[in-house]
């Protein structure tokens, strides 16, 4: 089945930018479905860190970190017009990169939406302009300014990136078990009705990682099955979430923004201190940390409707990460260091001895009340599928192949956001590389057995309103 993915010719050359484990994970999916010579493929990176598995595919490995002063000049010597670069880095300004790119016909694709080293907590910038959605808004005026130009697909990793996709794909599952009689929503404007037509309140990027290492968590060490520095990083920023009509209260805490979109808002608080309420289907009702992320922005933007200037319709969207378990004990100890990372980091991956990846979309609200949507990948399938990767990388890499093969095939559609693309091609080429896909509606909400142990003066007339924030 994974030789049946769609295969894509490319006569330029790709320079990936940082190579951690989703780039040591991504590159033998480019060689396989990207029609190109290893050759052509260079790799930039501030780490010693995939040099051999670099080495293994004959892909140039170059040891020199991007920075706000040497990056031009860096990258001047690496590529050139219809060249596509592969942002997987930390600590590499996104925005930067993205306006390079603009100005000499470079397609680019990131997985997230990074600062210069330093930026996601550097406490002379207000905590507003430290967000996600702030850095998001950047990198769409880039698009603006660019409107035709060279393809640069923002956050295009499993969540954010993925996620997106498997919202749509849901609301056609929903609007099909419903009895709604709907054609197939072509375009934003489409697809945001739809969501109201069905009743959508809510989405809950909803995860779950119960992969285990062979050998323990020790003290003063942060573990986790993909980027420690980029956890570290996203779980520091303000937690944000996008910010549905339908609320009534805002969070104590909560702030809103005087530019853009207007679509999310955030807390004064790091997005790893602050749990949620969620459900999966394996696990069930279980409390994931409301990190900040793209998809929380950029969805609830695509599904807003207005009359005139009036919002009349869009879903609150956040993350609910519940990480793998070494991955938990290891925020609380970040915690306790006042957000001060420790001195050892390790990602787990060929020492990890079982373990499942649980990532879909709750999407809630309508008439069947929630319907969770999404991939469940274990080790062992990750492992069979595709080499130096585990369950989490995976679902990320394939996501970051589909999108590259877009992009190549559409070159020229300027700065996008994951949303923008076509879900069924997004999900065509993934699909083989995500263990099962399954769906499942559940009469959980939020408010479910509460009150059980203490009593709790709790309005249960829409328990869909965000009533469910928590502090650690």
């Amino acid at each position: 089945m994974v030789n049946e993915v769609k295969h894509v010719k490319f006569s330029g050359r790709v320079l990936i930018v940082g190579f951690g484990s989703i780039g040591a994970g991504v590159l033998p999916l480019l060689l396989r479905h990207i029609d190109m010579p290893a050759s052509n493929i260079s790799i930039i990176t501030a780490e010693q860190r995939g040099k051999e598995e670099a080495a293994q595919y004959g892909v140039r490995f170059i040891l020199e970190p991007l920075t706000r002063e040497n990056h031009v000049g860096l990258l001047d010597k690496l590529l050139r017009s219809g060249d596509f670069l592969l942002n997987l880095s930390i600590d590499v300004s996104s925005v930067a990169l993205i306006e390079y790119c603009a100005a000499r016909n470079i397609k680019y694709l990131d997985t997230c939406i990074e600062p210069w080293v330093g930026g996601y907590t550097d406490p002379n910038v207000a905590p507003g302009l430290r967000s996600n959605y702030a850095l998001r808004e950047a990198a769409l005026e880039i698009g603006r300014k660019h409107p035709n130009g060279p393809t640069a697909v923002l956050t295009h990793g499993a969540n954010p990136g993925m996620v997106s996709h498997l919202v749509k794909e849901a609301l056609l599952h929903i609007a099909r078990d419903t009895g709604l009689k709907a054609t197939a929503p072509q375009g934003k404007a489409q697809w945001a009705r739809l969501a109201q037509q069905l009743g959508m309140k809510v989405v809950h990027i909803a995860e779950r990682d119960t992969q285990v290492s062979k050998t323990p968590k020790r003290v003063g060490e942060f573990v986790n099955t993909w980027s420690v520095g980029g956890f570290i990083g996203e779980g520091s920023q303000p937690a944000e979430l996008g910010w549905g009509a339908h609320e009534k209260h805002m969070p104590p805490d909560g702030q809103q923004h005087d530019f853009g979109c207007r679509a999310a808002i955030w807390l004064q608080r790091p997005g790893a201190s602050v749990r949620v309420r969620t459900w999966t289907p394996r696990q069930g009702p279980i409390h994931g940390f409301l990190i900040t992320h793209g998809e929380s922005i950029s969805i609830a933007d695509y599904f807003t409707v207005k009359e005139g200037e009036q919002v009349v319709s869009r879903p609150t969207v956040h993350y609910a990460y519940h990480p793998c378990d070494a991955a938990v004990m290891s925020i609380h100890e970040l915690a306790g260091r006042n957000w001060q990372p420790q001195p050892d980091w390790r990602i787990i991956n060929d020492d990890i001895s079982s373990g499942v990846d649980e990532l879909g979309v709750l999407i809630a609200g309508h008439a069947k009340n929630a319907y969770w949507y999404g991939s469940v990948l274990s080790i062992d399938d990750a492992r069979r599928l595709a080499p130096y990767n585990n369950a989490t990388s995976l679902q990320v890499t394939s996501s970051v192949l589909a999108a590259m093969i877009w992009a190549i095939e559409h070159p020229n559609e300027g700065v996008v956001d994951p949303d923008d693309l076509p879900h069924e091609f997004i999900l065509r080429i993934m699909r083989p590389y995500l263990g099962e896909l399954v769906g499942h509606y559940t009469d959980w909400t939020p408010l479910y057995d509460r009150g059980r142990l203490f009593p709790e003066d709790v309005d249960g007339s829409d328990p869909w309103q965000f009533k469910n924030v928590r502090v650690m």
